[in-house]
Formats: structure tokens, C-alpha cells, sequence
């Protein structure tokens, strides 16, 4: 029961994929010009868009005078809303493959950088592991610390 065992949702790609987009609403104006890219996406890609995701539903929801709206509904119950005001053709195509290769879960801050299921007990590297410690509590500039290190003497230095 690792990481990503855990973190799957409903356990999915671990014996068989199940797509995570359940239903896609797409809210826009037959007149309005900030629809214009919506209206294009349905005339153009919207019935193949269909045929190549039979396990989501793609509803059309037409609104006088109102912004258009994308609405993506997930199998674990999440909704995201976005809008589509003056997007074109090509950005709405784009948004709606966002949403249908998405998990639905809500975007979890990383709080470490690495992440396993056997974690080290001598600690996470970072670039200070090795630092000298007079270099956390010396006042800079310092001439000793700013000094060139494993240089070798020149020719006149050693005559």
C-alpha cells in the first residue's frame, strides 16, 4: 500500500483505466461574440469529441446574453467550472481535453519535494548538507569565507 496506491482514485490504472470525466456542460450565446470559439467547438468537434469519449456525456446548454461557460463533472464528484469568454476554437478544444484527460481531484500543494514509500532515515538531501556551519552565523562580507578555495599557488607565489 504505497503512495500511489493510496492516492489513485478508486484505485484507477491499477488493473483496468477508468476515464474520470463523467459529463461535460457547455453553456454559451447563439448570439453573443464572446461565444464565437464555443459555437465553433460544436459545429466542428463537439460530435466527434463524442464518439471518441463514450463514457462522457456532452450536454449543450444555450443562454441568451450570458458569458460561456464550461461545467466538467468527475466520478468522484468534483465540479469545475470555467469560462470561455472569448476563447477561440483552438483554446476551447484544448480546455475540454483538459478536462476529460484530468482525475477531478483538486490540485494538493506539494509540501515535500520527494515523495516515497520507503522513505531514507538519513534525511532528504538539499544543497546546504554539506555547508561549512560558521557560514549560518557570519556577518557578509567575510574575507575568510569569501576566499578562493583548492587553489594552488602560483609560480611566483612558491618562488
Amino acid at each position: 500500500s504505497g503512495w500511489i496506491t493510496a492516492n489513485a482514485p478508486l484505485r484507477n490504472g491499477l488493473g483496468r483505466f477508468i476515464p474520470q470525466l463523467a459529463r461535460v456542460t457547455l453553456k454559451f450565446c447563439k448570439s453573443s461574440g464572446s461565444s464565437q470559439g464555443v459555437r465553433q467547438f460544436i459545429q466542428q468537434d463537439c460530435v466527434q469529441f463524442a464518439k471518441q469519449n463514450p463514457h462522457c456525456v456532452m450536454y449543450l446548454k444555450p443562454r441568451r446574453h450570458r458569458s460561456p461557460v464550461m461545467v466538467a463533472e468527475y466520478l468522484n464528484g468534483e465540479r469545475h467550472w470555467m469560462s470561455l469568454h472569448n476563447m477561440t476554437l483552438e483554446e476551447v478544444s484544448a480546455w475540454v481535453d483538459t478536462a476529460r484527460t484530468s482525475s477531478g481531484a483538486e490540485f494538493m500543494s506539494q509540501s515535500k519535494m520527494v515523495y516515497s514509500d520507503h522513505v531514507s532515515i538519513q534525511g532528504t538531501w538539499h544543497p546546504h548538507v554539506h555547508s561549512d556551519p560558521r557560514e549560518a552565523v557570519t556577518s557578509y562580507p567575510d574575507p575568510e569565507l569569501g576566499r578562493a578555495r583548492n587553489v594552488s599557488p602560483s609560480a611566483s607565489e612558491q618562488l
